[in-house]
């Protein structure tokens, strides 16, 4: 007794350090799945979603469990006779047998140790609850639910198992199948009970085995009704019985071969529950197994790679967006405000006040024309930007199409090789709605600054305009007077010559042929100035595009393609190997 009680001390001690590094694995998995379930939000397979939630929920309520027992859970078909495997491990006639029909109609469960395994059960929602109490050969039942049982073989283990008989998962009864299925997702060993006339059952297989496949460290598999064959038929039977758990997935499959009539095998089935139970932590690996399940489905839901977004993408939309935008027509009256303003202000100063009187062209589309602070340190620029619009013409039928049809191509070329999910996410990130977006594009026209500083030539030839406007106008009066005294034959003045020419008469000449030429040399330079301000203007304009380009259609784009790519990290962190 004592050596025995030495072996379990040191079997727990062993399955503590074992379990304390597992369940740090556990933890890291649980943390990767749920970022990954946070950075893939609506983009991942929703029943992938639904599993690894539950995975979640299970790993979390399984491992505040304090206690170190392992569940180890009888499974399979009606006549299988699991019941009687059970009533064999356990020592005593706790499963009630049908020799055809159905008998397990609820779990019922064996506890082997002191320690009590209350909360585990009420978290399995397991009623039928019986200890298995260690006693010298030969004791008796003491006590309802409990049975005393001394396991023949002194080498056996099993302190801390829980053993389950669970419900045929092939019943007539509904409810019964549905509780068979609710417990084999919260076991932590699979022993998968079967005879030779059921072995090969397609739903045992397809349903439950190739299901569970990734659960093979923790999956025990039994050929009950031994004793019906023989040693040749045995043979050939475990050997095709294995041939179909590899076809499940269930690699280097070990069948145990029993029998509940003569009790052959059972010795073998208890060693190697016992050895589950003593060398290794089944329940963080039956955990950690169904998050790797859970993240290796939602692992399909993501791409290897993401598509990078290239310099074309942006300048091809940047193209569409100006001309929706209506870029030309304010290029075009950034010209024209140019070479009126050049006139206006160079110009003879009677032309000036008429063309003061026509409206600038860029005043008519609600643009910045670079006015300066007024009172109250509110600028035309502030105030065009609180009214919103500009009176730009809407864009065009085509500007709209090529807009459309810009973004939809970008959004195919950044959403190619993704999934669907994934693919329409990319593509609402950069179809923004059209209102949203001309609004955010007449916003970024309007506060772009549309003209540049008024160049000091200007001045300079202004003042000059005006020097030969009063030359023009003193000759002019000059004459008229002159002709006035002389019509008055009033004694005449001496008028002052060059040459043969007067100075009255060089002087109205001079100011209007002078104001004239420059006039004409100013207009032609308006006309270079005003081209080389389009050009400012232009780079200006797209570099406002492209910002408006960069805020609500690439930055959009790339945060989905950023979040695929932490998903799949996460993903590949939580499947991967511990």
């Amino acid at each position: 007794m004592s050596r025995r009680k030495t072996g379990a001390r040191a079997a727990s001690k062993g399955r503590a350090v074992k379990g304390s590094a597992s369940a740090k694995t556990v933890r890291a998995r649980v943390d990767s799945l749920n970022a990954a379930l946070e950075s893939g939000a609506g983009c991942l397979p929703e029943r992938g979603v639904h599993r690894a939630e539950v995975a979640i929920m299970k790993a979390a309520a399984r491992t505040s469990i304090v206690g170190g027992h392992t569940v180890v859970a009888l499974a399979g078909a009606t006549g299988s006779g699991k019941s009687s495997l059970f009533n064999d491990l356990t020592g005593a006639d706790i499963a009630p047998i049908g020799a055809r029909r159905p008998t397990s109609s609820t779990p019922v469960a064996a506890v082997w140790g002191s320690e009590s395994a209350s909360a585990l059960l009420d978290w399995l929602k397991v009623d039928a609850r019986h200890v298995v109490d260690e006693r010298p050969p030969g004791g008796t039942s003491s006590g309802a639910g409990q049975v005393l049982w001394s396991p023949p073989d002194p080498g056996l283990e099993l302190d801390g198992l829980v053993l389950l008989d669970l419900p045929d998962f092939d019943s007539l009864d509904e409810v019964q199948r549905i509780e068979a299925d609710r417990l084999l997702d919260l076991v932590d060993v699979f022993v998968w009970v079967t005879d030779p006339q059921k072995y090969a059952d397609a739903r045992l297989h397809e349903e439950y085995v190739a299901r569970l496949s990734a659960h093979d460290a923790v999956t025990i598999v039994v050929l009950n009704q031994a004793d019906r064959l023989t040693p040749e038929a045995l043979a050939a039977c475990r050997k095709d019985l294995v041939r179909l758990l590899g076809l499940d997935g269930v690699n280097a499959a070990t069948v145990i071969a029993t029998s509940a009539t003569d009790g052959s095998g059972v010795i073998d089935l208890r060693h190697r529950i016992s050895s589950v139970v003593v060398g290794q932590n089944a329940s963080v690996k039956r955990l950690d197994s169904d998050l790797i399940a859970v993240a290796t489905v939602l692992r399909t839901g993501v791409a290897d790679t993401e598509p990078r977004l290239e310099e074309s993408d942006d300048v091809s939309l940047v193209d569409a967006l100006s001309r929706a935008a209506g870029i030309p027509v304010i290029l075009e009256g950034v010209e024209q405000d140019y070479r009126r303003e050049t006139c206006s202000r160079t110009g003879w100063p009677l032309t000036r006040l008429v063309r003061a009187v026509r409206p600038a062209p860029l005043r008519l589309l609600r643009l910045n024309q670079g006015a300066a602070v007024r009172s109250g340190g509110i600028s035309e620029t502030d105030v065009l930007s609180v009214l919103g619009r500009s009176s730009l013409p809407a864009a065009t039928p085509a500007a709209r199409s090529a807009v459309a049809l810009a973004t939809q191509q970008f959004g195919d070329r950044a959403g190619r090789g993704l999934p669907q999910a994934w693919t329409d996410a990319v593509t609402n990130a950069a179809t923004p709605p059209g209102e949203d977006l001309a609004d955010v594009l007449d916003q970024a026209v309007v506060n772009t600054p549309h003209r540049l500083r008024n160049p000091l030539w200007w001045a300079i030839v202004g003042t000059f305009q005006w020097l030969l406007a009063i030359a023009a106008l003193t000759g002019f009066l000059w004459l008229v007077t002159l002709t006035v005294r002389g019509w008055l034959q009033v004694s005449a003045l001496d008028t002052p010559r060059i040459g043969r020419l007067s100075l009255p008469f060089l002087l109205l000449a001079g100011g209007l042929v002078i104001g004239f030429l420059l006039s004409q040399l100013t207009r032609a330079v308006g006309r270079v100035g005003g081209r080389r301000l389009k050009v400012i203007v232009e780079a200006r304009l797209r570099d406002s595009v492209a910002l408006v380009v960069h805020e609500h259609l690439v930055a959009p784009v790339q945060q989905v393609l950023d979040r695929h790519h932490r998903t799949r990290e996460h993903l590949e962190a939580a499947r991967k190997p511990a």
